[in-house]
């Protein structure tokens, strides 16, 4: 009978033993497993970028001067009318035809866009100048002469102050005006042939405007790589 409960007190002593480093492991399985998921941390949500262009240093961040310059050329019999010849053929015909002396007729266009935005930092960095100057250059009277002259013309230009807004919206405050060059800075080049001098302003003339501009399709987002 001793026999018998030794037996069953060792076989039960062993199968304790045994099962300790099972239950050991499994211990050991369930922290490794619990202590990195513990420890791990969601990943936070990446900040919102600022509206507008990147912060950059407070003065002259990269690329605060920024446009391009434009230059064409008109094909004879598509020239640019300024407005400032009448295009009465009677009226031309009166003036000399290939020598009437208002021939504002341009062949060539020398222009282009320049945006100033000086500041990198605080609100001011979503604050910009820009410009929009145009000149033309030519002596063409249509119907009766076509030359490739680089007579001064005409110098028309925009300039105003924009400010970025959210939802790559601008919001631009700018004045046009145009300049007569070289003998078209005369109110009338010939008195002696009534409305052949229109004495126009130019192109639209002088004016202001006060305009929302809204950039969509990837159109614009040349600044945001500053």
């Amino acid at each position: 009978m001793n026999t018998r409960v030794n037996r069953i007190f060792l076989f039960s002593t062993l199968f304790a033993i045994a099962a300790l480093p099972v239950r050991a492991q499994n211990a050991g399985t369930t922290v490794a497993v619990a202590t990195p998921t513990a420890a791990t941390k969601a990943p936070s949500a990446p900040r919102p970028r600022s509206w507008g262009v990147p912060e950059d240093r407070m003065f002259f961040p990269h690329n605060w001067l920024r446009g391009y310059v434009d230059y064409e050329v008109a094909p004879p019999h598509n020239e640019p009318d300024l407005d400032r010849c009448t295009q009465s053929q009677a009226t031309i015909i009166t003036a000399g035809k290939a020598n009437s002396p208002c021939n504002a007729y341009a062949r060539y266009l020398l222009g282009g866009y320049l945006e100033v935005q000086p500041f990198g930092r605080t609100f001011a960095r979503h604050f910009f100048i820009f410009y929009t100057p145009m000149f033309s250059f030519g002596n063409n009277v249509p119907q009766f002469k076509y030359t490739a002259s680089m007579a001064g013309i005409a110098y028309d230009r925009a300039i105003g102050i924009g400010l970025e807004l959210p939802k790559h919206f601008e919001l631009r405050v700018m004045q046009h005006q145009v300049d007569w060059l070289g003998k078209y800075r005369s109110k009338n080049l010939d008195p002696s042939v009534p409305g052949l001098d229109l004495g126009t302003p130019g192109p639209y003339g002088l004016y202001s405007t006060i305009a929302a501009r809204w950039y969509f399709g990837g159109y614009g987002h040349m600044r945001d790589d500053r």
